[in-house]
């Protein structure tokens, strides 16, 4: 039977197309490679000074070209799309903000931004912080856009959709990473929300026979813990101590919430006056936790809170060394404290 498939190209004209792709193709590799090592040879990229540009989502080769001869950049749509394909790039680039060099390559260019290499900056919330260290650290990130300048704590937790009316330990401390240009508004957000999560966490793994009756309630016990622990090793027992306390209906008696309260007023010493001096915060003349948290705890304070180390002492005492001794009566607190805060004293 004779074959009656009849080839759509003869060999020599699929020789000739053959030839003519893979002449292109050398060509895209060729250009690609000119672009890479030859900067501003045929490609005059960048204008004096660095190059800023903002990738936004969706963007692709012909739309980021635009933008970059509005920049300033001598680059056209056509030399973008070739050297694009020379070098495998696909045509959607990856969102971002992105800085160049003067002389930079167009390679380059397109290498960056397809892998999104972009810009990232970060800002650092420390456990222990109050709401104004963390307000001040926000503050001072320039390239961050400040959309809460002026708004009072209220108005910038009401533009977060939180319940609460004070903002004192709401916000999880942790590094938070930015491009410039984004909200400052945004780190609050995502430091609420971290926290919002934290502490629904910490309070479904909660104790039995835990004193606390809410999650708002534990988050002001870990706002204590926090400020209490001078070692990771004691956050445990720091917690048992005022766990206990609670359940037993006696103060808290914290350092920690008296100097909350004295505010800005407060130079490093705590002063007989000012634990005989009641208010909200001073847990030596009420029972009870304070009206707020006291600081932004961290996920270990806000899970020993939550599950404290089985333990009866009722009382601690800084030994100079960091670490802390616990007692479960006021008769072995007291030797403690003559051992080491006084014999310390003593010492120096």
């Amino acid at each position: 039977m004779k074959n009656v498939f009849t080839p759509i190209f003869s060999r020599p004209v699929f020789k000739v197309i053959s030839l003519i792709f893979l002449g292109l193709l050398a060509g895209f590799i060729y250009l690609g490679f000119i672009a890479s090592v030859v900067p501003n040879k045929g490609f005059p990229l960048t204008p004096a000074g660095q190059l800023r540009v903002k990738v936004l989502p969706g963007s692709n080769v012909a739309s980021t070209a635009k933008q970059l001869a509005s920049q300033g950049v001598q680059v056209s749509n056509i030399t973008m799309q070739v050297v694009a394909r020379g070098l495998f790039q696909g045509k959607k680039l990856k969102a971002g903000v992105y800085d160049f060099s003067p002389g930079s390559s167009l390679a380059t260019i397109l290498f960056k931004m397809g892998r999104g290499d972009s810009i990232k900056l970060s800002v650092t919330l420390v456990e222990g912080w109050t709401f104004k260290q963390f307000r001040s650290a926000i503050d001072v990130q320039a390239d961050l856009k400040k959309e809460t300048k002026g708004l009072s704590a209220k108005q910038i937790l009401a533009k977060l959709g939180a319940n609460e009316s004070h903002p004192e330990g709401l916000f999880f401390p942790d590094t938070y990473v930015y491009e410039p240009g984004d909200s400052d508004l945004r780190i609050y957000q995502k430091a609420y929300k971290s926290m919002q999560t934290r502490l629904n966490d910490a309070w479904q793994i909660r104790a039995g026979d835990s004193p606390v009756k809410s999650p708002y309630d534990l988050l002001k016990l870990a706002s204590i813990v926090e400020k209490e622990t001078g070692h990771p090793d004691d956050r445990g027992l720091v917690s048992a101590v005022f766990n206990n306390r609670l359940k037993l209906g006696m103060k808290l008696q914290t350092d920690p919430t008296i100097i909350y309260g004295l505010g800005d007023s407060f130079d490093g010493n705590i002063r007989k006056k000012d634990l005989l001096k009641d208010g909200p915060y001073n847990t030596y003349t009420r029972y009870g936790l304070p009206p707020t948290p006291i600081a932004m705890p961290g996920k270990d304070a806000l899970i020993a809170a939550a599950k404290p180390s089985n333990s009866k002492a009722l009382y601690f005492v800084a030994r100079g060394d960091g670490r802390s001794a616990f007692s479960e009566s006021l008769v072995a607190h007291n030797e403690a404290v003559k051992k080491y805060q006084l014999s310390n004293a003593s010492a120096k």
